[in-house]
């Protein structure tokens, strides 16, 4: 599966250099050429996209939990939400 790069961070992109142990680096060989990434710097930037969608994940649920309860879940609900998750109409 090839990835491409993708463009939610328009303009100037800046350089950062990051050390890493043989291991690590070997690991990050190893999933470029296995993903068909087509740098190393490609994969990372995945990497931390993906951390950051994770993130604002986390913050959505830690906002829903705090917030009031305005219904109850039943199996209605339950399934509605499930058909929602699968792409389909409610």
């Amino acid at each position: 599966m090839t990835h491409f790069a993708k463009h939610e961070y328009p303009g100037f992109m800046a350089t950062m250099n990051v050390s890493l142990p043989d291991a690590l680096k070997s690991f990050v060989d190893e999933h470029v050429t296995a993903h068909h990434y087509t740098s190393a710097s490609e994969y990372v930037r995945e990497l931390l996209r993906r951390e950051e969608r994770q993130q604002r994940l986390r913050e959505s649920i830690l906002e829903g939990a705090r917030s009031p309860v305005v219904a109850e879940f039943d199996e209605e609900h339950r399934d509605r939400l499930s058909r929602l998750a699968r792409g389909q109409h409610p």
